[in-house]
């Protein structure tokens, strides 16, 4: 038996689980940094984080924050940070929207995930109902997808970071949201996520995953978080949705 040969049974059959996760799926959630675009390409995540520092640091607030969380690259991790010590206070309800703002700002250089916008709007003309989930502002969401003509898509179930930080992914809270007012039960859905977060918010809300993967590092880390689903390129999805043949060699 050739290497080649070998290879066909494994990849076939996960073909055909990833065909009939999509031929389920009646409602789709999507997480929207990751597998709708990638936010920050134009605006670096940690020039964010460091906005945010310095913010807290004119108020007289450095010591708010480790010397670790001071060089965070991720501007979230710097919100958790502050909300873990003061939760539901003034400081977390202004540096929430300090970086709402830059979210926004970081719309016009964001880039469109490859196949993204043809699978949305496919996803859509066939029937499935579709929203976003995410640990993003929703009006981040809603500013990008208006931008590209993709808001009636989803409006108006667009589901986001809140004041109140602790329904973040894991939390399901988002995706049991967006469930319940869609009318939808969790096994006719799907969530298409690219982090640990999303996978384990799915989990919770008892809701498939479709993890997406722009490279190996992030596909380990799917994989490594209990991800069965998991592909690399959304491709791959489109075709299906379409109703294409899939070549299970690709």
């Amino acid at each position: 038996m050739t290497p080649d040969t070998k290879q066909t049974g494994p990849v076939a059959a996960e073909t055909e689980n990833l065909q009939e996760v999509i031929k389920r799926a009646r409602f789709v959630l999507f997480d929207f940094d990751g597998p709708i675009c990638r936010l920050f390409a134009g605006h670096s995540a940690e020039t964010v984080a460091k906005d945010l520092v310095e913010w807290l640091e004119r108020q007289g607030l450095r010591g708010l924050l480790t010397e670790e969380e001071r060089v965070h690259p991720d501007p979230m991790a710097v919100l958790y940070a502050v909300n873990r010590r003061h939760p539901h206070s003034d400081l977390v309800v202004e540096l929430e929207e300090r970086l709402t703002q830059q979210e926004l700002k970081a719309v016009p250089s964001a880039w469109p995930t490859e196949f993204a916008d043809p699978l949305i709007r496919t996803w859509s003309a066939v029937g499935a109902r579709l929203a976003v989930a995410t640990n993003n502002s929703p009006r981040t969401a809603a500013t990008y997808l208006e931008g590209r003509g993709l808001a009636g898509c989803f409006a108006p179930n667009i589901y986001g970071r809140t004041q109140d930080l602790h329904h973040l992914k894991p939390h399901p809270h988002c995706l049991v949201r967006a469930l319940n007012v869609m009318g939808a039960a969790a096994s006719d859905a799907l969530m298409i996520g690219d982090t640990p977060t999303d996978f384990d918010a799915a989990q919770r809300a008892g809701v498939p995953f479709l993890g997406y993967a722009r490279n190996a590092e992030k596909e380990k880390e799917l994989r490594s978080a209990g991800a069965g689903e998991v592909v690399r390129s959304l491709e791959t999805v489109l075709q299906m949705v379409r109703g294409d043949d899939v070549n299970p060699a690709r």
